[in-house]
Parts: structure tokens; C-alpha cells; sequence
């Protein structure tokens, strides 16, 4: 083996390991032996991507992509940095039909297929998402994550019983696979399955907390630092309800928690509600005493350290939407409502 591949090899080896700096020193360093490969510049926008920098990953992508304009996997590990943490939904499409365009064998049409649904979904283009999996060809499927893959966009659209057996079979197939195992919750609860769909969604958080915080994410204090600037940030209709709460950053929702119902995968909870409190000697003039944050949560989503305010601001207009302005809503007369 050559030192160019040997510093490639190492360097997508040290991705496996999770160790995203020394991976990058080996991309640079086959870099510095051939500053034309698109290999190296696919390697550097990988560990970019993984270190929560989008715009970086696009530019080695895109890198690659100019100097092999038949690189296919580039074009693909570029439609998946556009869909998240970046939001561009257009150029994802535009970068998938670039892939179809090049794909010879089922498993790369099956790639790009997916990251098109993927991306049309994300924009909100719920018809056109459905044409594109009945084009994904029909399994069994070599590939096991296509398996999950093609199961969770049937889940999806909608198609629960068509999803359900692919979900299962990769769960089942793979005890380590989380998504498999969330969305296994997922299509349990819908099938009525409450004992099936906790213990699914059990396993998924135990496998989450194992795989643990992304390299790029903040520490603990600062995370909950991010927390109080989203709250201060909400708009002062909302705030009043939190103003006065504490916050709490955790990894995941506890196991008795998701026991209870509460999905493994939310991003904050609301507790020590006025209405719950007051029997418990809680203060009468705070609608909520705390707040949890799920940190592991909140980076999934967010993608990168600029997008955890905004994934944090998000989850709370929601979640104080609907335990306070809904209630109270709800909760007029009728008269007041006409």
C-alpha cells in the first residue's frame, strides 16, 4: 500500500473510532501528497460534517465533487449535510438527482432515493416524498440499514403496516441499531402495543446515552447557558410562564419517565406546573418551576452549537403552547370564545 492510501485508510479508520482530529491530520497529510484527490477533500468534508461544521463539510464536498464530477458517494455525504443541520432542502434534491444521474446498481439508487425523500419531506412536499419511495426498488435488501431506511419512510407517509415488518426485521437483525428501536416505539404505540412500544423506546435511550453527546457539543453548564438565553428570547406572551423556572439540563428523559409515555426523544419537559404543584405546597404565582433540557436530544437535532438556541426556543413555544395557552383555551366559556 502506497502512503497516500495507507493515510487514507487511517484516516476513515479514525472516523470508526470516533477520533475526528486525528482523522482530519490524516486526510491533510494525503492531502499535502496529492492536492487534487477528491478522496482526501471526501474525508475532510466526513469529519467536518461529523464535528457539527456544515458549510465546511459542503466546501470539500463540493471540493471533491469539481474534481471527480462522477463522485457519487461526495454528492450523497453533500445531500445529507444540505437536508440537516444546513436546512437546504433544494440543493439536497438538486444533489441527489446529480447522484441518480450516475447510479448503476440498486443500493446507490436506493442511497439517493432515500435522501430525496428525506429532503422533500424536511420541505414539506408530502405528495412528491410518497412518489419517490414507490420508486425505491423492492427488498429483500443486501444493505440492513436499507432495510430501516426504506421501513421509516413507509412509517412516514403513513404506511404503518407496510413499514412494520421492515422496522422489526431491523431492529431484530440488529439489537444496537437505535433508530430501528425508536421507530419500532414508534410503530408499536401506533399499532395500540403500549408494553411492545416501552420497551423499544427503552432501548433506544440506553443506546442513545452509550453513543453519548456529539464531539462538537457544549458542556453541561454551557448548555444550560444556551437555555437561558432561549428562554429570555421567547416572546414575552410565553416567557411569563417560565420566567421564574429553573433549568435542568440532562442527557435523556428518565426511564420512568419514557415509562410513563414520555417520548425518549423530547427535547425539553415542563415540570413543577402550577396546577400539579399547588397540593404540594408549590408556589401559586409560578405557572412552571423547572425545566429539563435533553441535551443528547437537542443535538441531534440542532446539528451543530449555532443551531441548539434555536432547537431549545423551538421545543418551548411548543410545549408552553400547548400546556398553557391550549388549556387556557380550553378552559373558556363559550361565551367568551363567540
Amino acid at each position: 500500500m502506497d502512503q497516500f492510501s495507507a493515510h487514507l485508510d487511517r484516516g476513515w479508520d479514525l472516523v470508526q473510532r470516533g477520533d475526528t482530529r486525528g482523522a482530519e491530520a490524516s486526510a491533510r497529510r494525503a492531502l499535502e501528497l496529492d492536492p487534487n484527490s477528491p478522496e482526501a477533500h471526501n474525508l475532510l468534508g466526513y469529519v467536518a460534517a461529523l464535528e457539527g461544521d456544515g458549510e465546511e463539510a459542503i466546501e470539500n464536498y463540493r471540493q471533491a465533487i469539481a474534481l471527480d464530477d462522477t463522485y457519487l458517494e461526495a454528492m450523497l455525504n453533500a445531500a445529507e449535510v444540505y437536508i440537516h443541520p444546513l436546512g437546504e432542502y433544494d440543493q439536497a434534491i438538486e444533489m441527489c438527482d446529480q447522484a441518480l444521474d450516475l447510479a448503476e446498481v440498486d443500493e446507490e439508487i436506493i442511497d439517493a432515493l432515500l435522501l430525496k425523500f428525506d429532503a422533500l419531506l424536511a420541505k414539506g412536499d408530502t405528495e412528491e416524498a410518497a412518489r419517490v419511495v414507490e420508486r425505491i426498488p423492492s427488498g429483500p435488501y443486501d444493505n440492513p440499514n436499507h432495510t430501516f431506511l426504506v421501513g421509516r419512510a413507509l412509517y412516514e407517509i403513513g404506511q404503518t403496516e407496510r413499514a412494520a415488518r421492515l422496522v422489526e426485521e431491523a431492529a431484530m437483525k440488529d439489537p444496537r441499531h437505535v433508530e430501528a428501536y425508536y421507530y419500532l416505539g414508534l410503530v408499536r404505540d401506533e399499532r395500540g402495543d403500549m408494553r411492545g412500544a416501552t420497551q423499544a423506546f427503552l432501548h433506544a435511550r440506553e443506546l442513545d446515552i452509550e453513543m453519548g453527546l456529539p464531539p462538537w457539543a457544549p458542556g453541561r453548564e454551557a448548555f444550560a447557558g444556551i437555555a437561558q438565553k432561549a428562554i429570555a428570547g421567547l416572546n414575552p406572551v410565553l416567557r411569563r410562564y417560565v420566567d421564574a423556572a429553573d433549568v435542568y439540563v440532562s442527557d435523556v428523559p428518565g426511564m420512568e419517565l419514557v415509562a410513563e409515555g414520555v417520548d425518549p426523544r423530547a427535547l425539553v419537559l415542563l415540570d413543577g406546573l402550577m396546577s400539579d404543584d399547588l397540593s404540594r405546597g408549590g408556589r401559586a404565582d409560578v405557572p412552571c418551576a423547572r425545566i429539563f433540557v435533553y441535551a443528547i436530544n437537542v443535538a441531534r437535532l440542532a446539528g451543530s452549537v449555532e443551531g441548539i438556541e434555536r432547537e431549545i426556543s423551538l421545543a418551548l413555544e411548543r410545549e408552553i403552547t400547548a400546556t398553557f395557552l391550549e388549556a387556557e383555551q380550553a378552559e373558556r366559556p363559550e361565551s367568551e370564545l363567540n
